[in-house]
């Protein structure tokens, strides 16, 4: 048996995110059933982790078990033939048994983006949140610097989530306001709990706005109770850009 890496771009709005379920289009369904017809092998795909319904991914990674003995760049692309046009492989490697997408992961980044001007964009409506009220760049900033380390995450997990354990350790964060209004959120991290990117994003919108008061959003987080904090953030917005390993 072959172990085949895949490196994902996808934007996720046309999908149900990347789990298969029922009676909806996953990004991982889409991807199995064209690999199906090119192996002519029932395939699994194993993903680096799920991403929800509307979020797009730079680089997301799966894995998959196969005999068949094409070469990679002719199932590279025979897949991206089948694909629809908002999936594309960009990517493929041969690895070792031993690999595996989410188990083999160090680390992802994530990065959310905020559309920050008068008006909206209709080539950012699917790729951005559309914000009209001025926002303190400043002060989200320094809020955000508290959630470097390892802590419980308790207060941006979102009520689903079924993570036995909130503990997670960020590496860093980053908050930069680009050209066109753009404003960028970026993490890393060893994982993530379910939304816990867009309810950090949607706490932090609310210390931009002025709802929320820098110190409280070190509170809050500390609090680890999900009620106390901001809204939820928009999904799509939000990128999977990153698997370290």
């Amino acid at each position: 048996m072959r172990n085949i890496k895949l490196l994902i771009e996808y934007d996720g709005t046309n999908y149900h995110g990347w789990q298969i379920q029922p009676n909806v289009v996953s990004i991982q369904e889409t991807i199995e059933s064209r690999l199906g017809i090119i192996t002519q092998e029932k395939i699994k795909l194993i993903g680096s982790g799920r991403t929800d319904a509307g979020v797009h991914a730079i680089g997301q990674v799966a894995n998959f078990f196969t005999n068949t003995r094409l070469e990679l760049i002719n199932i590279q692309r025979g897949l991206n033939s089948l694909l629809p046009s908002d999936i594309a492989i960009n990517e493929m490697w041969e690895m070792g048994d031993d690999f595996h997408s989410r188990y083999s992961a160090k680390s992802k980044i994530y990065r959310y983006v905020i559309l920050n001007q008068d008006f909206p964009s209709p080539l950012c409506r699917s790729f951005s949140w559309f914000i009209h009220f001025n926002l303190d760049i400043y002060k989200m900033e320094r809020a955000i610097q508290c959630l470097t380390g390892r802590h419980d995450f308790s207060s941006f997990r979102a009520s689903g989530c079924n993570s036995h354990n909130p503990v997670r350790e960020v590496f860093s964060v980053s908050l930069d306001k680009g050209p066109h209004g753009l404003i960028v959120f970026e993490i890393e991290a060893n994982g993530f709990l379910k939304q816990m990117v867009r309810n950090i994003v949607g706490t932090m919108v609310g210390v931009g706005r002025g709802k929320i008061d820098v110190n409280k959003f070190e509170e809050i987080f500390r609090d680890k109770d999900r009620k106390k904090a901001g809204i939820t953030a928009p999904s799509r917005g939000l990128f999977l850009v990153t698997v370290k390993y």
